[in-house]
C-alpha cells in the first residue's frame, strides 16, 4: 500500500501570535512493504509528519494518500485508514489503560466490531509476534510487567488491527539495552514476515543504519535528505549542519584510516566494522 504527501504543510496555531509552520511543503512517496528510517533534531517536524498518516492531524495545505484513500478531515474514511496504518507513541505503555493484558490488545479489534473468536484469534497471533507467551500473560496486568513486557503489549495491541503500514516514533525510549534491541529485533522480524511497511522514528543513527533500508532526514519542517542508508551517512557535512551525526562505528573507521590503516569508511554497522577488521588482520598476517 503506497503513501504519497503531495505538497504537505502543517501550521500549529494559525492566525495567533504563537503560529508555527511544522511541516513546509513536504512531497514524499513510501512504496509498499518499505523499511524507512525518519531521522531530525527536535522539532524538524518528524513527529508531525507521521501523525498526518492516520489522521491525528490533518494537513493545512496539500493531500495525504494512504493507498487509494485520502485523509480528509471531514467525509473521509478515517476509521478504515487507522485501521491500515498502525502508530506507535513514543512510551507507548502510557497508551495501556484494561485490567488485563488480553483486554488490552482485544480493545481495537473488539472496537471494530469483530467476532470474540476472531478477536481471540488476533490477540493470540499478535502476542506471539511481540514474544509473549499468551497463557502465562493474558489475565495479568498490564501495569504488573516489566518495562520491555508493557512495550510489547502496547505494540501488540496495534497489530491486533493488523496494518498494513506500522509507524513506531522512538519505540526504544527508556528501555535498558537489552529491552531496545529485543524491541528492535523484532520489529525488524515483523517486517521481514509480514511484509508491511514500517517507518521507524529514531534519534539512534546506529539503530536506523542497522534496521531500516531508506533514510529520509527532516530539518525545519522539509525533506532535507532522502536516500539509502550508505548515501545518506557517507554525508556527514550535511548531517552536521542539521545537528545530526553518523553512527558511532562510521567516525571510528575513519579514525583507523586517519592513522593509516587500510579500512573503508563507508561502514555505519558494528557488524561491517567487525569484518572489515578482521579482513585487515588476516591480510597483515598473510602479508
Amino acid at each position: 500500500m503506497q503513501i504519497i504527501l503531495e505538497n504537505v504543510s502543517h501550521v500549529y496555531k494559525a492566525n495567533t501570535p504563537y503560529e508555527t509552520k511544522a511541516l513546509d511543503h513536504v512531497n514524499l512517496k513510501i512504496e509498499s512493504g518499505e523499511f524507512v528510517g525518519l531521522i531530525g533534531h527536535t522539532g524538524s517536524g518528524k513527529s508531525t509528519l507521521v501523525q498526518h498518516l492516520n489522521g491525528l492531524l490533518f494537513p493545512t495545505e496539500g493531500r495525504v494518500i494512504i493507498g487509494n484513500d485520502e485523509i480528509k478531515q471531514r467525509g473521509g474514511n478515517l476509521k478504515k485508514i487507522r485501521q491500515k496504518v498502525g502508530l506507535v507513541f513514543q512510551y507507548p505503555e502510557h497508551q495501556l489503560f484494561e485490567e488485563t493484558v488480553y483486554q488490552d490488545i482485544a480493545f481495537g479489534p473488539r472496537n471494530l466490531g469483530y467476532s470474540e473468536k476472531e478477536v481471540e484469534k488476533r490477540v493470540k497471533e499478535a502476542m506471539a509476534a511481540v514474544h509473549l507467551d499468551y497463557k502465562s500473560l493474558k489475565d495479568r496486568s498490564p501495569f504488573a510487567l516489566s518495562g520491555g513486557q508493557m512495550r510489547r503489549v502496547a505494540i501488540a495491541g496495534v497489530l491486533a488491527m493488523q496494518p498494513e503500514v506500522l509507524v513506531l516514533d522512538e519505540p526504544t525510549a527508556g528501555l535498558d539495552p537489552r529491552g531496545r534491541e529485543d524491541i528492535l529485533q523484532e520489529i525488524a522480524e515483523l517486517h521481514h514476515k509480514l511484509k508491511i511497511t514500517v517507518i521507524l522514528v529514531s534519534h539512534s543513527m546506529e539503530d536506523i543504519a542497522r534496521f531500516t533500508k531508506r533514510v529520509i532526514v527532516m530539518n525545519k519542517g522539509k525533506i532535507a535528505m532522502d536516500g539509502t542508508v550508505r548515501e545518506i551517512f557517507t554525508r556527514v557535512d550535511e548531517l552536521e549542519s542539521f545537528g545530526l551525526g553518523v553512527p558511532t562505528v562510521s567516525i571510528l573507521m575513519h579514525r583507523l584510516k586517519g592513522m593509516g590503516i587500510p579500512v573503508p569508511i563507508d561502514i555505519f554497522t558494528v557488524e561491517e566494522a567487525k569484518d572489515a577488521i578482521l579482513k585487515w588482520q588476516r591480510g597483515k598476517k598473510n602479508a
